[in-house]
């Protein structure tokens, strides 16, 4: 509650205390724009262009602000921030855009002049003084233009050949990054835990046991996988992205993978628990195929076979060896 009491309300704020906001709301977003640049740089060029003309934007709509409040209210420019005023729109923190591809930080980048164009209209509409409507009416047209230099500048930087060139280049990134380590470890998870699981059931016929060698295969799978993967490959020369990304996707859908035939054997009762995990195998070795097919460009049918063949084969040893 304390910290809630300590932030200022918009329409409490001083006309002063209204062109200091924008200042450094201004000053963020160019930072944000420059950081956005330096990550697509090395590979999306033309965008990287954009971001730097959309950060030169704000340069100059910041010393506009700061011309201004120095011919109306000296030189002292009180230090009021976005974090200080209640209901003030944020920006997400770098690190939460940067892993999600080059269409997201493009999309965030609208999306940023345009909650500060819509904050600055409705704020100008709860407004009573007339000097400070202007202002925010002002503020809210200059990020509408902004909006407008961002279209101009994707023209100018950005024509349909690199467009198309960087949308291939984020799409191969995608497929070496997330889809091919996560296809491998689900591949692995899904076929490999079929011989212990399976084998435990039929040798038991405790549901309860074959769930925690299931649980325990698939989390020591997951984690072997994600720690072999990223281990691998740096991903500089190679340019797969970075190891710690390839580590989680193949950890994290090899465990997935394991845990789905694993899981029905929380049902108490064997043949239940065991029919289901039919079923949920029938359709993780399916929804492999149908990845490589649509990500990899895999021929479905050939595909099909290829896991079929080999999850039947692996399902086949574990229950031959859990019947004897």
């Amino acid at each position: 509650m304390r910290f809630f009491s300590q932030r200022r309300h918009f329409n409490d704020l001083s006309e002063q205390e209204v062109i200091a906001l924008a200042i450094s709301s201004e000053e963020d977003d160019a930072r944000i724009y420059r950081s956005y640049a330096e990550m697509l740089r090395a590979d999306f060029p033309a965008t990287a262009k954009v971001f730097d003309g959309m950060a030169a934007e704000e340069d100059e709509h910041r010393k506009r602000l700061i011309d201004l409040h120095t011919s109306r209210f000296g030189e002292v420019i009180p230090l009021i921030r976005r974090e200080h005023v209640a209901g003030f729109y944020a920006r997400r923190p770098i690190w939460l855009v940067e892993n999600l591809g080059i269409d997201r930080i493009r999309t965030e980048a609208t999306a940023m002049e345009r909650d500060a164009e819509h904050f600055y209209l409705a704020a100008a509409k709860r407004s009573t003084d007339a000097a400070t409507r202007a202002l925010l009416g002002d503020l809210a047209a200059a990020e509408a233009g902004h909006q407008e230099t961002a279209h101009d500048l994707e023209k100018t930087h950005l024509d349909d050949d690199a467009r198309a060139s960087e949308d291939d280049m984020a799409k191969r990134q995608f497929l070496l990054t997330w889809v091919q380590p996560g296809l491998a470890g689900l591949m692995d998870g899904s076929v490999s835990t079929l011989a212990p699981i399976f084998a435990t059931a039929f040798a038991t016929q405790d549901p309860w046991t074959t769930f925690l060698v299931g649980l325990a295969a698939s989390v020591g799978a997951g984690i072997s996988m994600g720690f072999t993967e990223a281990a691998s490959d740096d991903g500089e020369l190679s340019g797969r992205g970075s190891p710690m990304k390839r580590g989680i996707a193949s950890g994290v859908m090899t465990t997935l993978g394991g845990l789905g035939h694993a899981l029905p054997y929380l049902i108490p009762d064997f043949w239940t628990a065991t029919i289901i995990a039919f079923v949920v195998v029938f359709i993780e070795l399916w929804a492999i195929a149908w990845i490589q097919n649509r990500f990899m460009e895999t021929p479905f049918f050939r595909a099909a076979f290829q896991v079929v063949l080999g999850g039947a084969l692996v399902f086949a040893a574990g229950v031959l060896i859990g019947s004897g």
